[in-house]
């Protein structure tokens, strides 16, 4: 049952990122065809992002109602209708108004599926089911190239991604039944003999949920990853160039390299995620980051040691992001962990929107040479906030095994 359950999760997880490349890759050709300015891709990922925070700050409320299953196969289903519609879409109003389902279907799957899979399966297949968004997401601006270059042009890479979706929403439909049978079976992990089940229908408020020792910690060490994450992938080739003077193809393929240490570091992490567990991978995963980062720091002659740098920081960011959503059950309590995932959705959303312009608007001002200062400072902050909460969980497990012989006796 876990087995199956678990390929269609797979599935599941390659359809997330699909979508999450395609007004990138499609963007040069559409806002010529749609006439307007290329800044007007800002307004549309802004919507996509402001529906992917709120449907991710609801989705505690939507997974207790509706069960895990249900939100996934609606979320998705929402999708695939946004993607129809962009491919149908002959002006931009269009495109702004289908940009709305198209966020808060994939901030509600994203955060149920996340909680889904740290309550039920092990480490490893957290590093792997984000390894397979990679692949999703590395996927799509070949779809899109495809469509350009074959005279379906971009609404024709819209449609094909559309109906991928429509085809996963059915499937999803049909397997409603395997998320009721795993989830009344018990997990093989995280189980706390003090700790109430998941999905006990117990709703934890925003206000509860944040107040809970760590949350507030958890919540800065991800937005400062997703940040660090978001940063890094748009404007690394940009500081490449300026600031070290690598050829614009040298620099593009570097870039790339960063994504392709994601995607291939969450693979790898996989096979050990289990015995080295996910604090070790997030401390780890951060100090790799850091070595990365002093790499394309270092004012050398060459540029061999800045853009293996760059390759570094790739593969350290990898096992960061499931680390951190992994671990939530273990350090919040199965109860409270829909709740906090969700949040955690809406503070890696908010760090991945607004800290690349922030960078931007400070690099126009001192110059683009703060790129990797910029970099070491969000690698700082979310070590510390994450050694932080590892102190808190450790006393309070100490406390938890003071108390045992009492309640014994």
């Amino acid at each position: 049952m876990y087995a199956l359950l678990l390929a269609i999760i797979y599935l599941a997880f390659i359809s997330l990122g699909l979508p999450d490349s395609l007004v990138g890759a499609g963007w040069p050709v559409m806002h010529d065809e749609l006439g307007v300015p290329v800044a007007f891709a800002g307004i549309l990922t802004m919507i996509i992002a402001g529906g992917t925070i709120v449907s991710s700050l609801l989705s505690e409320r939507l997974t207790l109602r509706l069960g895990a299953g249900l939100v996934t196969a609606i979320s998705v289903g929402m999708t695939a209708a946004a993607l129809i519609g962009f491919s149908v879409s002959g002006s931009f109003w269009m495109l702004c108004l289908w940009a709305i389902p198209y966020g808060l279907g994939a901030g509600a799957v994203d955060a149920a599926l996340n909680n889904y899979v740290a309550l039920h399966y092990a480490a490893r297949h957290m590093n792997w089911l984000h390894s397979f968004w990679g692949v999703g997401a590395s996927i799509s601006p070949f779809i899109m190239s495809y469509a350009i270059s074959s005279g379906f042009g971009w609404s024709g890479a819209y449609r094909s991604i559309g109906i991928i979706q429509i085809v996963l929403t059915v499937l999803l439909f049909l397997s409603l039944t395997l998320w009721t049978r795993v989830n009344r079976e018990p997990s093989h992990e995280h189980a706390d003999p003090d700790d109430e089940p998941a999905g006990n229908g117990k709703h934890v408020p925003l206000g509860t949920a944040l107040r809970i020792p760590g949350v507030a910690l958890i919540l800065i060490a991800f937005f400062a990853y997703c940040a660090l994450e978001s940063t890094a992938i748009l404007w690394a080739s940009t500081y490449l160039v300026s600031e070290r003077g690598v050829s614009p193809a040298t620099a593009a393929a570097f870039a790339s390299l960063y994504l392709l240490g994601i995607t291939g570091g969450r693979f790898l992490a996989g096979f050990f995620a289990d015995h080295i567990g996910d604090r070790t991978l997030i401390r780890g995963g951060f100090l790799t980051v850091a070595a990365g980062v002093i790499m394309i720091l270092l004012p050398l002659p060459t540029d061999v040691v800045a853009l293996a740098g760059l390759v570094i920081a790739g593969l350290g960011s990898a096992p960061i992001y499931p680390a951190i959503i992994h671990s939530t059950p273990v350090n919040f309590g199965r109860r409270n962990s829909q709740a906090i995932i969700g949040i955690q959705m809406a503070a890696a959303y908010s760090g991945a929107t607004f800290m690349p312009p922030l960078f931007g608007a400070l690099s126009a001002w001192a110059g683009l040479w703060i790129f990797p200062v910029f970099l070491a400072v969000l690698v700082a902050l979310g070590l510390a906030m994450s050694e932080r909460l590892n102190r808190i969980v450790a006393r309070r497990s100490q406390l938890a095994d003071q108390e045992t012989p009492r309640r014994s006796s």
